[in-house]
């Protein structure tokens, strides 16, 4: 929760990863949600602990009508609003004590992806702009806030693009602009440097713009002419016992020449499932370093679109 009692809006789940087959279990932190979609198709959240026996509700299933069901004892919840609305044996006019109500949670979908917030009251957020078509979902054993200094210091740790060596310059330091974190990095295409192994010509440059509540991060690759060559938005959200959920969209833009093209086959993006850990303990804090200094800031900042800090460890709501 934030200084200021706001709750932001996480990144839980892909579009296509919330279905009427089966219940989707997530986590904020340590608030546990199962996630589904109900008889019209719109997705639903509450959180995966059934009120009469505190049995995950994501082991259950998924009615025709669009409640969910318990997997332990048969009860069934409404997803709109978390009521009780049958329990098996009992006569369908029976009216359910309103202490047998699962929290239900705000929650939103746009761009192909499904964001919640953990206060149900909270307004709707700007959607995403648009639904990249390649994606995907990494469980990483690393807390969140590593998952994060991690991309500033050294990225070739945590995600591949194809063709791409990320170096360790920086072309601007970790900086606000407009409520966001930002900076850009010097790259290079992979492979040989004739007649040397080493160059100084940086063709390509990484640009990251994150969230500091929730490190939501838009991670376009340019040229030196600044076309977009390919543009990534990645989700990290923290999980249960420090693990780190990864969700990410990305798209290949209209650059030229043999890169380019190569950039267009297959799937040119993914974030590590697994991290080097000798070489994470190695990576020296670069950008990093500024990270806590710069929240703080705009967790007190009046600037317009300013987003309020999150604590490192979000708490059950």
């Amino acid at each position: 929760m934030t200084e200021s009692g706001l709750q932001p809006w996480w990144i839980v789940a892909r579009s296509e990863e919330v279905t009427s087959r089966e219940p989707l279990s997530v986590d904020i932190g340590a608030q546990p949600l199962v996630l589904w979609r109900d008889a019209e198709g719109i997705a639903r959240a509450l959180e995966d602990r059934c009120p009469h026996r505190r049995a995950p509700l994501s082991l259950g299933c998924i009615r025709d009508d669009g409640w969910i069901q318990c997997g332990y004892h048969g009860w069934s919840y409404d997803g709109a609003t978390g009521r009780l609305k049958q329990i098996p044996n009992m006569k369908g006019e029976q009216r359910f004590p309103p202490v047998y109500k699962a929290q239900a949670f705000a929650i939103a979908e746009s761009g192909g992806f499904v964001r919640v917030c953990l206060d149900p009251a909270a307004a709707a957020p700007a959607p995403e702009v648009s639904t990249m078509a390649l994606s995907g979902t990494a469980h990483v054993a690393i807390e969140q806030a590593a998952w994060i200094a991690a991309l500033y210091d050294d990225p070739a740790l945590l995600i591949d693009i194809r063709g791409v060596r990320f170096t360790p310059y920086l072309m601007s330091e970790l900086r606000e602009e407009g409520g966001l974190l930002v900076m850009e990095r010097s790259c290079q295409w992979a492979g040989l440097h004739w007649p040397a192994p080493f160059s100084a010509d940086f063709p390509i440059t990484v640009l990251t713009r994150s969230d500091p509540a929730t490190g939501r991060t838009e991670l376009p690759l340019r040229d030196d002419q600044f076309t977009t060559l390919l543009t990534a938005v990645i989700a990290p959200v923290p999980a249960a016992r420090g693990v780190t959920a990864v969700r990410w969209r990305a798209e290949v833009g209209r650059g030229s020449g043999l890169h380019g093209r190569l950039l267009g086959l297959g799937t040119p993006f993914a974030v590590r499932e697994a991290i080097d850990a000798a070489a994470l303990r190695r990576s020296k804090p670069s950008a990093s370093t500024h990270y806590d200094d710069l929240r703080a800031r705009l967790a007190t900042s009046s600037t317009p679109g300013a987003t309020a800090e999150l604590s490192r460890t979000p708490v059950a709501a």
